[in-house]
């Protein structure tokens, strides 16, 4: 569709808009794909739901289920905007770039050597993901498990286990965390992460 020429209101309302601009508005639709907004300064668009569109990854800086862990229809909300989607005719927004990434408040707080305290969240073939709280989650790769290449996962950690690991990459870019095991050290009175 020529959305220039077919709404030119709608194309013109979205040429308007600036990387890191605030808009508000409500949730008119949330499909398993995203999230439709119906903008408060915006024109209705004349296919969709809304004229903001907010995909899964842009919702919340933690993992979640379902967008509706996150919002519900009719909620009100703000978002920045990211940019101009051509194709639809759509405001890409983001719901957690006006939030902090809990990532960068671990990094700042977290020295890299550190022990804390973490609960197994699931293993798979090469290593085992560690809740740390406060939604960050790091790999203890199995080779860093007991400083030699495990069989599998199992053989060395089940879910919902509480180990003590040693912090040694914080990567706010590729947002990763990777760990290890302490050498010999007493899992006693290790620091809880928080």
């Amino acid at each position: 569709m020529d959305w220039q020429s077919e709404s030119p209101e709608l194309w013109a309302f979205l040429e308007s808009l600036h990387p890191g601009d605030i808009l508000s508005g409500s949730v008119a639709a949330i499909e398993r794909f995203g999230v439709f907004v119906a903008l408060d300064d915006g024109p209705a668009h004349p296919l969709f739901p809304g004229v903001g569109f907010i995909v899964i990854p842009e919702l919340s800086w933690r993992h979640i289920d379902a967008p509706t862990d996150v919002v519900q229809v009719d909620q009100r909300v703000a978002c920045e905007f990211l940019q101009f989607d051509t194709c639809n005719a759509e405001a890409r927004l983001s719901l957690k770039a006006l939030e902090p990434d809990p990532l960068q408040a671990f990094a700042d707080r977290t020295a890299l050597g550190q022990e804390l305290r973490g609960t197994v969240e699931r293993t798979v073939s090469f290593g085992a993901f560690v809740d740390l709280g406060d939604g960050i989650v790091g790999l203890l790769p199995l080779r860093e498990a007991h400083g030699r290449p495990a069989t599998g996962p199992q053989e060395d950690f089940e879910a919902g286990e509480e180990i003590t690991v040693v912090v040694t990459k914080i990567d706010p870019p590729t947002r990763r965390v990777l760990l290890t095991r302490p050498q010999g050290a007493d899992t006693q009175g290790i620091a809880q992460a928080t």
